[in-house]
Order: structure tokens, then C-alpha cells, then sequence
């Protein structure tokens, strides 16, 4: 459900804004649709349900726990702090969530899931594949937190017109959830 939720949002969004008012406008972020009727209960109720599976997922150990816990807490704090109502205060801690979020969910990717008790180069082909995809996935969701960064500081006049925010947070969001999905074992490369 967690990598559903994570892969599913941006289009869930989208065509719950479309649906209910005929709008296909992409908004400039994923943070914009809260105050878009279904489109924001959408949003707020995926943040709170995935903030206590968070809150719910036990790993393989503390650390797993641990990161999931603070994923959990930065979700609820994301959908608690709407980055729509212009106080800025607000918005910084919105924004501060949504980032350290996407951190936890970047730790898990390219750290936690790719953890192993066995040596290396003798991992089973199946962990093997499933690793590189964890890597790869990782490195999609840094790179589009730096696109929004960097973006922002050096071409703040481009980002929202061209809606780079909400391409660059749905593409790192399909990708946490694809991780997240190959972790689970339900579809692909399951060891035996």
C-alpha cells in the first residue's frame, strides 16, 4: 500500500481535480492541489495514511523502524502544514516536511532497502536485480530534488509556469513507490 500510495498520488490528483471541476490544469506542485476540493482531501488523507503505515512498518531493524517513524511524522506534518495558506511560517515548515520526507524516502532506496546480511558477491540474482532498482530509483529522487533546488535559485522564473515542481516531486514520488513496491516482493524478482 505504502508504494501504491507513493506511485498512485500525482495522478490520483490530477484526474480528481479533472473529475470534479473540469480543470485539467496541472497545478505547480503536488502541495498546490490541497485546496482543490476531492483533489485536497486526496492529498491530506494519503499523507495521513501513509504516515501511520509509516508510523506501523517494522523493518529488518532500529534503523529501518527509526526512518520510518520520522517519514511518518514529516508525512502528517506535510498534510497538518498546507503550503497554500500564504503565512509564511507555514509554508516553511510544510516545505521542511515534504524535504525531509523525500530524505527518508531517498535513505530507504538507496540505503536501507539494499541492506544484506550476505556477502555481496554471492547476493541471489533476484536481490541483485531488486538492488539496482532500489539504486536507481534513489538516484531519480535525488536528482529531482536537486532539479527543484537548484531550479528554484538559479531559474526561479521558469519553474512555475513550466510546472517543474510538480513533474520532478511526481516523478521522485513514482519512484519511491516503484522501490518501494519491488521491496515488498509482490511482483517482481522474489528470492526463492
Amino acid at each position: 500500500m505504502i508504494g501504491a500510495m507513493g506511485f498512485g498520488l500525482p495522478i490520483a490528483l490530477f484526474f480528481a481535480k479533472w473529475i470534479q471541476q473540469g480543470d485539467a490544469t496541472i497545478e505547480i506542485s503536488i502541495s498546490d492541489y490541497y485546496d482543490n476540493g476531492a483533489a485536497g482531501d486526496i492529498f491530506v488523507g494519503v499523507l495521513f495514511v501513509l504516515g501511520f503505515f509509516l508510523f506501523s512498518y517494522k523493518g529488518y531493524d532500529k534503523w529501518d523502524d527509526r526512518i520510518a517513524t520520522l517519514a511518518g511524522a514529516f508525512a502528517l506534518i506535510a498534510a497538518l502544514f498546507p503550503d497554500t495558506t500564504g503565512i509564511k511560517w507555514v509554508s516553511r515548515v510544510h516545505l521542511s516536511s515534504a524535504l525531509l520526507l523525500f530524505v527518508c524516502f531517498i535513505t530507504f532506496s538507496i540505503y536501507l532497502f539494499r541492506k544484506t546480511e550476505s556477502d555481496p558477491e554471492h547476493l541471489p540474482k533476484p536481490k541483485k536485480y531488486r538492488n539496482r532498482v532500489y539504486l536507481i530509483c534513489g538516484i531519480i529522487m535525488i536528482a529531482t530534488i536537486l532539479t527543484i533546488i537548484l531550479g528554484y535559485i538559479f531559474f526561479y522564473k521558469e519553474m512555475n509556469p513550466n510546472k517543474v515542481v510538480f513533474w520532478c516531486e511526481g516523478i521522485a514520488l513514482m519512484a519511491f513507490g516503484f522501490s518501494w513496491i519491488i521491496k515488498s516482493e509482490y511482483l517482481f524478482w522474489k528470492d526463492q
